[in-house]
């Protein structure tokens, strides 16, 4: 693998490695391999296998994480295990896909396998971290990575409350200094990032409630719990009330997915259910939420004498990007695209459970352009048709090897 063009860093230092053409190819073989066989979370064996024998082929020594899918694999550092010395860069990706089927037409390599899809962008996140490491393993053959490596393959993202705390479990962090992903962001062109710091995601829980009462005659809801109307209450008073005891600044929205109840228009029902999502733009704020949205069902449901059994979801805490963590990424992109391939960000409140490593380490989440420059239909995430532009592989790659440099260079 020829790692010879560079790039002028400020300050006179020289950066290597532009992708070898060989490589990108490979990895866009990879990536489309890994979408044609989606697999859900904490099933992604067939994504592990695939590589681990890709980084074996490459010398390394990855280790597949205890739960058996995903793995770590350490870059620069003599023997299977860190041993101290200067802290590690992490380099992050997520395995898994999602339960939707694929709704692309005519494409060769749409998913093969029935109501399951990557349509959040993993294939290229884990395809990122992959050709950043067989990058950076030729550079540390070649005596030119100044500063050690972790790559991070972590399984069930989208399983709240996601696998980041498994793999932390696994030593994923042991010896970690900082820590750096990439989301594919359809609403970016490729070629560019989005970037900010602080917060760039929401908190997410899951919010499970089931209501009881004894049922009755649609004739006589005054003898009994009118537990339809008590759920409809519960579906448009509670976010209301919620939102009245946190700052309005905090962002907790409270959103509805399923309510189901009864069987026939004159039987008041014994039993009903809803579940939806908390979601809330502040740390604080999130760290209250589960004690504030449980009292506040409570109350709800008792006025209209329903029996609540709830059940809160723990799911993920905000996203925040750490400044210096930022600085790097933001060094780093300039430094192979130059200023323009950087642009700001919104905090966004999807979830990530990236979120998990940062209460531990710090780190930072770009934003990865996959949008065709010019393309006016945007085709968001967790969406059947989502694709990306492929050339965003290699703005990622590039992107974490000249990180892992300019981090060592420091």
């Amino acid at each position: 693998m020829s790692l010879e063009s560079e790039v002028d860093l400020p300050g006179g230092a020289v950066l290597p490695g532009a992708l070898p053409d060989a490589l990108r190819a490979e990895l866009i073989a990879f990536r489309r391999d890994m979408h044609m066989h989606p697999e859900l979370g904490n099933q992604e064996f067939r994504t592990t296998a695939a590589i681990k024998e890709r980084l074996e082929q490459a010398g390394l020594k990855p280790r597949v994480l205890a739960v058996g899918t995903g793995l770590v694999c350490d870059i620069g550092v003599e023997g299977e295990q860190w041993d101290g010395g200067p802290s590690m860069l992490a380099l992050r990706a997520d395995i898994d896909g999602l339960p939707i089927p694929d709704t692309k037409a005519e494409c060769p390599y749409r998913s093969t396998v029935p109501d399951r899809a990557h349509a959040c962008g993993h294939d290229v996140h884990t395809t990122v971290v992959l050709g950043a490491g067989l990058v950076l393993a030729e550079l540390h053959r070649q005596r030119a990575l100044p500063r050690p490596v972790r790559l991070i393959f972590q399984p069930a993202e989208e399983v709240l409350p996601g696998g980041a705390a498994d793999a932390i479990k696994s030593g994923a962090l042991e010896g970690v200094g900082a820590i750096i992903a990439v989301h594919c962001d359809p609403r970016v062109d490729a070629g560019k990032i989005g970037l900010s710091e602080g917060p760039i995601t929401s908190a997410c829980d899951r919010l499970e409630i089931g209501l009881d009462g004894p049922g009755g005659h649609t004739a006589r809801p005054h003898l009994t719990t009118d537990l339809v109307t008590a759920a409809a209450r519960v579906v448009t008073d509670v976010p209301a009330l919620v939102g009245r005891r946190f700052d309005s600044r905090s962002g907790i929205a409270i959103t509805w997915g399923r309510v189901e109840s009864g069987h026939a228009p004159n039987v008041i029902p014994q039993h009903a259910e809803l579940s939806g999502t908390v979601r809330c733009l502040d740390i604080e704020a999130w760290r209250q939420a589960p004690d504030v949205v449980v009292a506040a069902i409570d109350e709800i449901a008792n006025l209209y004498r329903a029996k609540s059994e709830i059940n809160y979801v723990r799911g993920v805490p905000p996203v925040v990007n750490e400044p210096g963590v930022t600085e790097l990424l933001r060094d780093a992109m300039i430094a192979r695209r130059g200023v323009e391939s950087v642009e700001g960000t919104e905090q966004s409140l999807g979830g990530e459970d990236f979120s998990w490593y940062l209460e531990h380490v710090p780190g930072a989440m770009a934003r990865l352009g996959v949008r065709t420059p010019g393309e006016r239909h945007v085709r968001d995430l967790h969406q059947g048709d989502f694709d990306v532009d492929e050339s965003a592989i290699t703005v990622g790659v590039e992107l974490f090897t000249a990180a892992a440099l300019v981090n060592g260079l420091r």
